[in-house]
């Protein structure tokens, strides 16, 4: 009898972490998109941007986000890259959003791309987007995200009006 309980314990772990390991791949993968990127501060040191981002789940089911790796190019110039802890929910499908700070400084590494941030402000910019989400479904993996579009870049002035 022990021989049986042990035995039938052992094939419920099999058919439950195998229906886990078949989670991720019956979640179907977001939409990612680039919305904005505002300058929010210059000075000669340092420029911070936000980027805002859309997020399309079209999934019958929320999508907790606990982690957002992402890099961004302009032009096809490398603009900006990292990765957050993220604490935030996308409805079931549903959408949503999320923002990030990101401070650099234009003039040490990357002249030229101060120029394409220079022009992004009267022109649409190319872009391209890609990344990771981090879902906070136990034992889903992170997925993947790419997509491009256009985009014009906004440039507050210290009273915060858009020019």
């Amino acid at each position: 009898m022990a021989k049986f309980t042990k035995l039938t314990t052992g094939l419920v772990l099999v058919c439950l972490l195998g229906a886990c390991a078949g989670m991720e791949t019956a979640i179907s993968t977001p939409g990612v998109s680039l919305r904005n990127v505002a300058v929010s501060n210059i000075d000669f040191s340092k420029q911070t941007f936000v980027l805002s981002f859309d997020v399309t789940n079209p999934n019958p089911f929320p999508l907790p986000i606990n982690y957002v790796s992402y890099g961004v190019s302009l032009d096809e110039q490398r603009f900006a890259s990292g990765e957050t802890v993220a604490a935030f929910t996308i409805p079931a499908q549903g959408d949503g959003e999320f923002a990030i700070s990101v401070d650099l400084d234009l003039l040490r590494t990357a002249p030229q791309l101060l120029y394409t941030v220079r022009d992004g402000v009267t022109r649409d910019l190319p872009y391209e987007l890609n990344g990771k989400l981090g879902i906070d479904i136990p034992f889903v993996e992170r997925i993947s995200f790419k997509t491009s579009g256009e985009i014009r870049l906004h440039a507050n002035d210290i009273y915060g009006r858009n020019r």
